[in-house]
């Protein structure tokens, strides 16, 4: 793995991590699926003006619409929606927790469906993953968190799941950009008639409402993304997800400096388990590979 490979990987998940607080702060003063569906909207058409500029197409291959078309439907819509809805009752570092298990969730779904063989390294690791999640939502439970936001970030993460599994098609056929532009839209549509049916469209307008939607659009939404198929395209999907390993740590840590988050003893006990466990996962896959 280059230098380059480490330093894209890095900075996807340290902005991969902070959406989790950005998010947390437009949650407190706007509908959360109508922000989030203005979000995808705003950072779509942004991706496929640049894209169009670049000299980039809208005909894509088969397999990149079928990806296309899942990836902003499991990671946009549901992913994130679910993320969002259930950042009204929970915060930001158990959220951005809970999806950092998306690396062990790949491995466990590819032994049972693809019947991919698992080293003992793999299962360790996915046992420590467990053990850390174990932990930490143990505390968590007992200092009273809302149960239905947790059930509905553990659904989010397997609907992420399900988003990465689907990426083995999406950078092939060139017109990265584009994918990444139209997949956004297809998750606004999406989000937007969810929030039709279901929100009021009651807004607090200030500056850190602007600031952090502003940021989210451009940063996690736009940016980390393209970061992370043009990391996929360089190293492959196994190597790439090694970096979900630090997403533990970024997102704790970033939610208690900007938010005030507690960070007590049994969470950095859990992320560090967690971060080993994924880690042990990701390495034994590409020692495989």
């Amino acid at each position: 793995m280059d230098l380059r490979a480490i330093a894209m990987g890095l900075l996807f998940a340290l902005i991969w991590s902070s959406a989790f607080t950005s998010a947390r702060i437009i949650v407190v003063d706007a509908p959360p699926i109508a922000a989030l569906a203005l979000r995808f909207f705003c950072s779509g058409f942004i991706g496929i003006a640049i894209a169009r500029a670049l000299g980039q197409s809208m005909k894509l291959t088969r397999e990149q619409w079928q990806a296309t078309f899942l990836f902003g439907l499991c990671q946009n819509a549901l992913y994130l929606g679910l993320n969002f809805y259930a950042m009204q009752t929970i915060e930001a570092s158990v959220a951005s927790i809970i999806a950092s298990t998306m690396p062990l969730m790949v491995a466990l779904a590819s032994w049972i469906i693809f019947r991919e063989h698992l080293s003992f390294a793999a299962v360790v690791g996915l046992v420590l993953g467990v053990i850390g999640v174990g932990i930490i939502m143990t505390s968590r439970i007992e200092a009273g968190i809302n149960m239905n936001g947790l059930w509905l970030c553990l659904v989010a993460a397997l609907a992420l799941t399900v988003a990465t599994l689907s990426m083995r098609h999406a950078s092939s056929g060139g017109n990265l950009l584009m994918v990444v532009g139209l997949q956004m839209l297809v998750g606004a549509v999406i989000l937007a008639a969810a929030s039709a049916m279901t929100e009021t469209l009651e807004v607090t307008m200030n500056l850190s409402l602007v600031a952090a939607f502003i940021y989210t659009t451009l940063a996690p939404g736009l940016l980390a993304t393209w970061i992370w198929f043009k990391l996929v395209d360089r190293i492959g999907a196994v190597r790439a997800a090694t970096f979900h390993f630090l997403n533990p740590f970024f997102g704790v840590i970033i939610a208690a400096l900007i938010l005030g988050e507690s960070l007590g003893m049994f969470d950095l006990i859990g992320v560090t388990i967690i971060a080993i466990g994924i880690l042990a996962v990701q390495l034994s896959r590409q020692t495989k590979t």
